[in-house]
């Protein structure tokens, strides 16, 4: 696919939905792509871009926005303690909040820099041992520990468990979000983004579906 065809297909799904297309961000997932293929996108004029890992993202986005302006990158690995304040040097938003060390050492370096990303806490819908993000029923405590410490909260991401049906973990994270008063809801990817999108979407990460398969790294 192109990137001109998953714009029509979100265009589409918005219009199914009866949203407006400017509520849904669409996330180009970068991670593990060739530079070639990232530039391809940027000269589309897609400005808009997910990573997993500060440290593949802080060896090529700087080089990139000497480039190209108006840059938006998006963390969506998980992120260590110790690569907290690398990360919110880089990233315009970190959806993958989980945990109350992560979020202290967020508010920590925020009140030293001056800034902070925008932030959404990952909600482990699935309830999967090796997955991570704080359990549906410990996230009500979680909002409100981070509001505590004066975090930007935008909303909620999810990443449902891949044997389920994901609009059952889209509609769950939208719930948890609405009775939390939270309006980011991170989820969809490229092979279930257009349910994503039905359920309230406002963030939806699609990477092999724009730039093919990834390439491994050795």
């Amino acid at each position: 696919m192109t990137l001109s065809t998953i714009e029509d297909r979100i265009t589409k799904a918005a219009e199914k939905a009866g949203r407006p297309r400017a509520d849904i961000t669409l996330i180009a997932v970068s991670k593990v792509q060739p530079l070639d293929r990232v530039a391809h996108v940027l000269d589309q004029g897609h400005r808009c871009f997910g990573e997993n890992k500060v440290q593949e993202a802080s060896g090529k986005w700087p080089e990139f926005a000497k480039h190209y302006t108006d840059i938006d990158l998006h963390l969506i690995g998980p992120l260590q303690s110790n690569k907290t304040r690398n990360a919110m040097q880089l990233f315009d938003a970190i959806h993958t909040v989980d945990r109350l060390k992560l979020a202290q050492t967020i508010a920590r370096i925020a009140q030293e820099e001056g800034r902070c990303p925008d932030l959404f806490i990952q909600v482990n819908t699935g309830e999967e041992d090796q997955k991570s993000g704080v359990l549906p029923a410990e996230t009500d405590d979680f909002v409100t520990e981070c509001r505590a410490l004066d975090l930007p909260l935008r909303g909620l991401m999810c990443i449902p468990p891949v044997d389920e049906e994901p609009s059952l973990h889209f509609a769950l994270l939208a719930k948890l979000a609405a009775r939390n008063g939270l309006t980011g809801l991170s989820m969809g990817m490229s092979g279930d983004f257009e349910s994503a999108i039905a359920l309230g979407a406002t963030h939806i990460r699609v990477g092999s579906a724009i730039f093919g398969e990834r390439v491994a790294q050795g």
